[in-house]
Order: C-alpha cells, then structure tokens, then sequence
C-alpha cells in the first residue's frame, strides 16, 4: 500500500481544511498517511521570522484570511479567527505525538475545529483535556505523557526531522520517495503522486 506522511502544525491556519480532507482524499486513493505534529516556529526563525508571516506582512494575512473565510465555505466548515493568532500549539503538539493511530489523527482534527471553527484557545489545558475526553482517552494520563523529557525530546527530533526533509510550512505531505507537496491545495496532487509511484514500483 502507498503510504506518505501529513506533516502539520496547529497554529497553522491551512492546516485546519487540511485535517479535515486527507483522511478521505488519501482513502479514495489507496493511500496510508501517518499524522506528523511539528511547529514552525524553529523553521521560522531560521529564515529570521519572530512571528507569523501573515503578520510580517499585512497584505498577505489579510488575502490569507479571506481566502480561508472562501475554502471553509465551500467545505461547509465554520471559521472564526482565534485570538491571538497565532496560538501557542506547543502543548497540543505534546500531546498529538503522545497519541499514536487513530486517536492522535482524531484528536488533531478536533484541535483544529476547537481552534479556527470556535475560536477556542488551544494553550488552554482545559480546552484540550476535553477534546481528550471527547476522543475516549484519559485526558490526565495523557497530559502527563505529554510533557514528559521523552516526549519533549521526540518533539524536538520532529521538528529537526521536517528541517531536514525540506517542509518549509504547513501543512506538508511528504511522500515515500521524499517529494514534498506544501499547501492545503497540495493534497490531491501529493497523494496522486504517492499512488502513482507505489504502482509505478509494484512488481
């Protein structure tokens, strides 16, 4: 089976239509996808950014939000900007990569819907212990798997690890054979290209 990576992080406002469509997308295609949580922020500063890009530059946030506002419509999906913007994702970041299968990806799509279609604040340790629950998982024992030195440390190997594949921003898929696709609007053609490939090498 084609397999590829969804590298994505929370703050990340193309992330959120996103998580919502790769699931079924890769499914129509044949296609396994591992959820890989990461933050921009080392990546960001490494080109000299402090701060969202769409905040550097005004022009571009505001096409970015009108242009979300536009994707969420034809999807169905609510949207509301959270406050700030962006929103510390580093514990929801812990806790995905605490989480394996399943439970991570279900977890991480609710993050998303909490975030940009209720505004809720997702460095709320009351926020997230919800959408533990919510995903049948003990939001207690989780948290404190979470913020564990392992887990921290893995976290940090993910965000090293994306650096070095070549993700410059979310969301990223990655495929077996390491071609990156960078965008919510890159999904079909990443996940096109991982099913092409399987069947170009099966004997």
């Amino acid at each position: 089976m084609a397999s590829a990576e969804f590298w994505y992080e929370f703050a990340s406002t193309y992330s959120y239509p996103a998580a919502l469509r790769v699931a079924s997308l890769a499914e129509e295609r044949g296609v396994s996808v591992a959820w890989r949580p990461f933050l921009l922020g080392p990546i960001f500063a490494a080109q000299g950014w402090r701060d969202s890009p769409f905040n550097i530059y005004p022009a571009k946030g505001r096409y970015m939000w009108r242009d979300m506002q536009r994707t969420c419509d034809a999807m169905g999906v609510s949207l509301k900007r959270p406050e700030p913007f962006p929103q510390s994702s580093l514990l929801a970041a812990r806790i995905a990569l605490a989480l394996e299968g399943d439970r991570r990806s279900n977890f991480s799509r609710r993050v998303y819907i909490a975030e940009f279609g209720q505004g809720l604040p997702i460095a709320d340790r009351p926020t997230l212990a919800a959408l533990l629950t919510r995903c049948g998982v003990d939001p207690v024992a989780t948290l404190e798997r979470a913020e564990s030195d392992t887990n921290k440390a893995l976290l940090k190997a993910e965000c090293a690890r994306a650096a070095e594949i070549g993700v410059v921003g979310a969301p990223c898929l990655v495929t077996e054979d390491g071609e990156v696709f960078w965008g919510n609007d890159r999904l079909e053609q990443g996940l096109d290209w991982a099913a092409r490939r399987r069947a170009r090498v099966s004997p």
